[in-house]
């Protein structure tokens, strides 16, 4: 599975779903930096083969006065399927920062946030300009794609990044996917840009 576009802002139960691997990019909803991601490995795939091999997958390779002497053998458990340069002295205390903020939070609660916020948009969207978007019943809570009939006038996005409000353009939906730390100020921008882009 790649949970990247939900981890940290829906609910992922491992137990319950037993996927073989959940691969998770560290900078969307993780709050994370670029170049780092995580990958969930199911018990029962452990032993398995990784793609890459290196040497600080092998077995003992944190025996650093040993490094010459270099095994067959993997790391036990999913320490195998690590890349090389995981030990990354810049990247890793921003992840291990932002899990520990995520994990104050809580994913439930970020989502609670976020479902109320984009219903509240796609609210307002529609009653004030008829655009439409999928029931919020039938998507993530933490994703609005706004859906124009007319299609998304072209110069939309670059009029709203004008006014420091950034959205994108997937296929004949503009995305919209506010974070905890957008405020209703935020909205007022976009709407405030909509009010003048479809006058």
């Amino acid at each position: 599975m790649d949970a990247t576009q939900s981890v940290g802002a829906l609910p992922l139960d491992v137990r319950r779903i037993d996927p073989d691997f959940v691969a998770v990019a560290g900078y969307k909803w993780l709050l994370g930096p670029y170049s780092l991601g995580f990958l969930y490995v199911a018990p029962r795939r452990q032993g398995g083969r990784p793609i890459e091999h290196n040497w600080i997958a092998r077995k003992d390779s944190d025996d650093f006065a040993g490094l010459v002497n270099y095994s067959r053998e993997f790391q036990a458990g999913a320490r195998r399927f690590d890349v090389g340069e995981r030990s990354n002295f810049a990247l890793m205390p921003v992840a291990e920062a932002s899990l520990e903020l995520l994990s104050e939070w809580t994913v439930p609660r970020v989502l609670e946030t976020l479902r109320l916020r984009t219903a509240a948009i796609a609210e307002r969207a529609r009653g004030e300009f008829g655009i439409g978007s999928v029931p919020a019943d039938r998507r993530g809570g933490h994703y609005l794609g706004l859906r124009f009939s007319g299609g998304i006038p072209s110069d939309l996005p670059k009029r709203l990044a004008a006014a420091q409000v950034y959205v994108s353009v997937r296929g004949q939906a503009m995305r919209v996917t506010p974070h905890v730390w957008n405020t209703d100020e935020d909205a007022e921008k976009l709407f405030a840009v909509l009010k003048t882009a479809l006058a």
